[in-house]
């Protein structure tokens, strides 16, 4: 591929007949360079966004997205407290398929530099309940995916015989997949409106002066169906500090009763996303890619403390796992579940809106898997992951039975604590407020070097 923007640019015109673009600019950011994508800026000050697909798998992936947004009427997006991005139009750039949508301000965070508290943290868990709050027949209607629990049960168990079948699984990790799936516990909840799997970078973000960094857009809509919420939690298992309080402002939000199992089976399809780069890898008659796959589940099979999804512990606080290496699979291994094309056409920098200071520019890292041709690459992608350790998972179920995500703060938190003298001035929530701000700054900095 390789378009300019102003080839890409002058394609709008096509899809949105009378639009008179005056500007235009690369569109790209943590994604694997699938598609060529640009900005373009409009006469009356809009700015679009416009994504080319060059085969067959990311032209569907272009095609569900058209689908989804168009899918999400007036009504139903009005149900939700931020914004997604608005269906523009379609056309085709010479054989390839074009979708130019609406471009949402704001900006991103990668999932590790997610921080606890009140602000992005909160803001993420209520943004993901509220999605999972719309009405089904959003999904229905459209025609789109819809999966009982049992469909998705079904779906994960001929992942993992599939996976198993290659020879390259460890022993314990087919062992602890297979009693996850066959626990029926697991398994009783009701099936909502899910994204099909959220990412960090799915989140768009604005800085409020008193609340702190709060979602204002999602963006990533080409898997939306009807399934297990659980695939839009997945992501974080790679978001350590922030995961508390995903869950928790998610339990708060949604409008539905506890599910105790959430954040098992959210564990278990995180740790299934490498099964699904080796089948991926196999299909495709890839050595390369299976050798990967086999590698990271050996790291993974190697820090595990129990072999037992199905009784599940609470969060140790600094343990992390394996699974951080999971924004090293490409997305488009996983079925249904990728948001490697919006992720891959926002950019921090050009999406920050900073009124104080313009940090210098500088390209994203659009490189978002180490390149498996290059040995060196490789090599040091072992050692990293290989050195990770895997969280405890034993025990979690009956702590979660027994109180729900919202309430498991300890009643001693000093985040619970007001000061003597009733106000809230210099209370961990406002730490927090500043963490998050701190954390996002980095992040916007780290893109610009």
């Amino acid at each position: 591929m390789g378009r300019s923007p102003f080839t890409l640019a002058a394609a709008v015109t096509a899809a949105l007949p009378g639009a008179e673009v005056i500007g235009a600019r690369t569109l790209s950011a943590d994604g694997d360079g699938r598609f060529d994508s640009a900005v373009a800026t409009l006469a009356d000050g809009r700015e679009l966004a416009i994504r080319v697909a060059d085969d067959d798998e990311t032209s569907r992936e272009l095609a569900a997205e058209a689908l989804a947004l168009r899918a999400l009427t007036a009504g139903a997006r009005a149900m939700l407290p931020f914004r997604a991005p608005e269906y523009i139009g379609e056309t085709r750039l010479a054989d390839a398929r074009a979708l130019v949508t609406e471009l949402l301000p704001g900006f991103q965070i990668e999932a590790a530099m997610v921080p606890a508290g009140r602000g992005a943290a909160e803001s993420m868990g209520a943004a993901i309940a509220a999605v999972h709050s719309l009405p089904t027949s959003v999904v229905r209607g459209a025609g789109l995916t819809t999966r009982s629990a049992q469909e998705s049960r079904d779906e994960l168990a001929r992942l993992i015989d599939s996976a198993a079948s290659t020879g390259r699984v460890p022993a314990r990790l087919t062992v602890r997949w297979r009693d996850a799936v066959a626990d029926d516990d697991l398994w009783r909840f009701e099936s909502t409106v899910v994204l099909g799997g959220v990412q960090s970078t799915s989140f768009i973000f604005r800085d409020d002066p008193d609340l702190g960094p709060e979602v204002t857009g999602l963006i990533g809509w080409h898997s939306l169906s009807v399934g297990d919420p659980a695939i839009d939690l997945s992501w974080l298992s790679t978001a350590p500090d922030a995961a508390h309080d995903v869950h928790a402002a998610y339990a708060r939000a949604a409008d539905r009763g506890p599910d105790g199992a959430l954040e098992v089976r959210a564990r278990l399809l995180a740790e299934l996303e490498f099964a699904r780069w080796l089948v991926h890898g196999d299909s495709l008659h890839r050595p390369d890619i299976v050798d990967d796959a086999a590698a990271l589940l050996e790291a993974l099979a190697e820090g595990l403390h129990s072999d037992d999804l199905g009784v599940i512990a609470s969060r140790n606080e600094g343990v992390e796992s394996a699974l951080d290496a999971l924004d090293r699979v490409p997305a488009r291994a996983s079925a249904g579940a990728d948001t490697s094309m919006q992720t891959d056409a926002y950019n921090p920098n050009e999406l920050w809106r900073d009124d104080e200071a313009d940090g210098p520019d500088g390209d994203a890292d659009d490189q978002a898997t180490s390149d498996l041709s290059d040995a060196a690459a490789d090599a040091a992608r072992r050692l990293e992951v290989g050195g990770l350790e895997t969280e405890d998972l034993s025990g979690v179920r009956r702590h979660t039975a027994q109180e729900p995500a919202a309430e498991r703060r300890p009643v001693d938190d000093p985040a619970r604590t007001e000061r003597a003298d009733g106000s809230d001035e210099g209370l961990p929530e406002d730490e927090a407020q500043r963490a998050a701000r701190a954390a996002l700054q980095r992040w916007k900095s780290s893109d610009s070097e």
